[in-house]
């Protein structure tokens, strides 16, 4: 009786821990995801992607969802699941993100599924970058709209059709020093504002 306990608990151990490993390194339940340990206003990083101090769980999410992840000189990365008000973001609502100048040289703000992949839609309208907030009449103001089908006001516009719930990823490209250091003081992140919701399609 003892043997067959013994190895009842091994086996639920090992179950165990290889389903946590599957899940740290993004095998199995929702998609890549940074660290917390940097957490302005809800947008999250952590600086050892890209790096060899990241542990074997990120190196694994990494690998497993094809992220390029430079080292924190050529690019932080920051991600965000969530609106103003804290509630999941999601493909059944349209939201308007507002923001300002970034403390680098190029930025984009790129919209992923759950599982951490491109929504699979024809619509071209996936991210909004520096290049788009240059075409505005004040880059450091800018603003865009998330819904699954495009509004008429002539704003930017990001797709979330057939995303589900969602994520951004904010992007920084050769950030300044003083943010790598400073993030939470240095960062002003952009705002998420839930306009409404509705029927996703």
């Amino acid at each position: 009786m003892k043997l067959v306990s013994g190895l009842v608990g091994l086996l639920l151990g090992a179950a165990l821990g290889l389903g946590a490993a599957a899940a740290a390194a993004g095998m199995v339940g929702s998609g890549a995801r940074l660290g917390s340990a940097i957490d302005v206003n809800g947008w999250t990083s952590d600086w050892t992607i890209g790096s060899e101090a990241a542990n074997p769980w990120t190196r694994a999410r990494v690998a497993r969802h094809g992220l390029l992840a430079l080292t924190k000189e050529e690019a932080v990365y920051f991600a965000r699941n969530t609106d103003d008000a804290g509630d999941r973001l999601s493909e059944g609502c349209d939201y308007r993100v507002r923001g300002g100048a970034m403390p680098a040289q190029w930025w984009s703000v790129t919209l992923y599924n759950s599982e951490s992949y491109l929504p699979d839609n024809t619509d071209n309208a996936l991210s909004y970058d520096l290049t788009d907030a240059a075409t505005g009449s004040d880059p450091s103001n800018w603003f865009f709209d998330i819904s699954p089908v495009s509004s008429a006001s002539g704003n930017g516009w990001v797709s979330s059709r057939g995303a589900g719930d969602f994520d951004l990823t904010l992007r920084l490209y050769k950030p300044k020093a003083d943010l790598i250091a400073d993030p939470e003081r240095r960062l002003q992140t952009p705002s998420i504002e839930k306009l409404g919701c509705g029927e996703a399609p």
